[in-house]
């Protein structure tokens, strides 16, 4: 496991202000024993070398096969043990993600752990009237403009479908633009086709000026799912990959079963049948380029079988989730999973406590990215502006319980105990507590710390009005780090929907 670094800083910086980036390093957290951890790898390699997986196009076939795969009679494609075991070592074990403003990056890999976005909602809560709506392209904008302001949220995958969009190219690109237009953090998108990688690269190179430069700064990830569960390939979405590995596009690939329908019901299963989906999603990789930067999103989703529905807020959740972190930690392969799935449809007590141990738990156990772990409601299907910065508050406490408790011989200080015992009887004023104010302690934004009375006397103000004003008031701000004539190119070449102010024009 990667040695523990402490957290230098904790004052919330301004966008693009930020200094060398935390560090939080999770992995103490092992709901899987050793014994455990071993049986369900094992049980992984095995599914690929007897099973195998389907739906191969006859490139990727060509190409598996070429690496020493192998072809049933039915057209499955089966995997060698050790060859697997080899393009396990073979893959990049960090993965250097840097922001627009580049040095707002963060690096992947070895339990570091990282907050974000993810998923692709299709409404949003309308933070006044508290109404769901449909998804736009304004608020994709406006969402990734709250996250840019999120000091616990590390990087943003677009959280909703802008669903005013005419066709999948112009969706493709305008999310694209409406993302890197709206924060300088690292961010990820998804294409309809392979097609529209070129262009979205494209757009990006002019923006940070042209040449091939977003080869050498590549601060947009492809989210890819390369897998249909039950162990097949997404045809369209290995395509993508290959196309994004060709421009130098750093990869998340996603499978993402649900146990008790398309993984096993048990969850020792649905783990060994989705870390075989992932290793076939390496096994891609490896067959087109060894070691491009690849991130792992195993994210085990649960049904709750009364019904058949995902369950994104239940415990099984949160225990499946961190697993999955676990097992590719022990992979040494750059994990992310889900949590922050909460299925309430509201930010109530129910999404509080549902977002609270399932962040916690994958956080705890070293998963490198979260997506999906603030700003959603509704199983996945609602976003939120307001959401978001209550989680962002969230995050910054389960953040503190990552980075852990420092113990050094000056932090165990008797002569000042000795001293205060015998003087005043309080530390209040003493120099280590003001030294260690904004180091050990963290303050959040949003939550109300005030006194029952003075919470009364101020009219009981709800969360929520908190939130809703601290939306408003980053909103009111316009991003900057977008130059203007790399942005006037932008708009010149492509069609982009979303307006200076960022409206859907």
């Amino acid at each position: 496991m990667a040695q523990r670094m402490r957290r230098r800083d904790q004052p919330s910086p301004q966008p693009g202000t930020e200094r060398t980036p935390a560090i939080f390093a999770g992995g103490r957290y092992r709901p899987l024993a050793e014994g455990e951890v071993s049986a369900i790898c094992e049980a992984a390699l095995d599914i690929l070398a007897r099973i195998g997986m389907g739906g191969a196009p006859d490139w990727l076939m060509s190409a598996l096969i070429d690496a020493g795969a192998r072809q049933r009679g039915d057209g499955r494609i089966t995997f060698d043990k050790e060859k697997t075991l080899r393009a396990i070592r073979r893959a990049g074990k960090r993965v250097s993600l840097p922001g627009f403003v580049e040095a707002r990056g963060i690096q992947v890999g070895g339990g570091r752990v990282h907050l974000g976005t993810g998923g692709a909602a299709v409404q949003v809560l309308d933070g006044a009237t508290e109404s769901f709506r449909d998804s736009t392209l304004a608020d994709l904008y406006g969402l990734m403009r709250v996250l840019d302001h999120c000091p616990n949220i590390h990087y943003g995958v677009r959280p909703v479908v802008a669903r005013d969009m005419a066709t999948p190219l112009e969706l493709d690109i305008n999310t694209a633009f409406a993302c890197l237009k709206a924060t300088g953090k690292p961010i990820g998108v998804s294409f309809d086709q392979a097609g529209h990688v070129a262009p979205v690269i494209d757009m990006f190179d002019t923006a940070l000026g042209g040449g091939e430069r977003f080869r050498r700064q590549p601060f947009c990830m492809a989210i890819i799912v390369h897998a249909v569960s039950p162990l097949r390939f997404a045809p369209e979405g290995v395509e993508i990959m290959r196309a994004a590995i060709a421009r130098g596009m750093p990869l998340q690939i996603c499978t993402a079963a649900q146990a008790g329908a398309t993984s096993p019901a048990s969850l020792a299963g649905a783990l060994a049948q989705g870390l075989a989906e992932s290793l076939a999603g390496l096994l891609v990789v490896d067959a087109i380029r060894p070691g491009h930067p690849c991130i792992f999103a195993f994210m085990p989703f649960i049904s709750d079988l009364r019904t058949g529905a995902m369950s994104g807020g239940g415990g099984e959740s949160a225990l499946a989730n961190a697993a999955a972190a676990q097992l590719l930690l022990h992979l040494e392969l750059p994990s992310t999973v889900s949590a922050g799935m909460t299925d309430s449809k509201v930010a109530d007590v129910q999404a509080g406590y549902e977002k609270g141990y399932s962040v916690a738990l994958a956080a705890q156990a070293g998963a490198d990215m979260i997506n999906l772990s603030v700003g959603m409601l509704g199983s996945i299907m609602v976003a939120s502006p307001e959401a978001m910065v209550i989680d962002d508050d969230m995050c910054g406490a389960i953040l503190r319980g990552v980075r852990g408790i420092e113990v050094s011989p000056g932090l165990l200080d008797l002569d000042a105990m000795e001293r205060v015992v015998t003087g005043e009887g309080h530390y209040l004023g003493e120099a280590q507590t003001l030294q260690l104010m904004k180091t050990e302690f963290v303050y959040p934004t949003l939550a109300d710390r005030r006194s029952v009375a003075e919470w009364v006397d101020a009219g009981r103000p709800p969360l929520w009005d908190q939130a809703r004003k601290r939306v408003a008031d980053i909103l009111a701000q316009a991003p900057a780090h977008l130059p203007k004539v790399a942005e006037e190119q932008i708009r010149a070449r492509f069609p982009i929907r979303l307006d200076k102010q960022g409206v859907r024009s």
